[in-house]
């Protein structure tokens, strides 16, 4: 995402946005997708042991 000039073009097109847009908001859901299975991996109910730390 740094490197503008990969993406930096108005072909192809995609449900009519240039694809300098809809390459952008790809990234945006795929780093929200691997946000949330990172998030979820990380956070799942542990059981307790005992002494009540995890």
């Amino acid at each position: 995402m740094v490197w503008v000039p990969f993406y930096n073009k108005v072909e192809p097109v995609l449900w009519g946005f240039p694809y300098f847009y809809w390459y952008q908001l790809l990234w945006v859901l795929i780093s929200a997708v691997i946000t949330a299975v990172v998030y979820n991996k990380k956070t799942k109910a542990r059981p307790f042991r005992q002494g009540g730390t995890r």
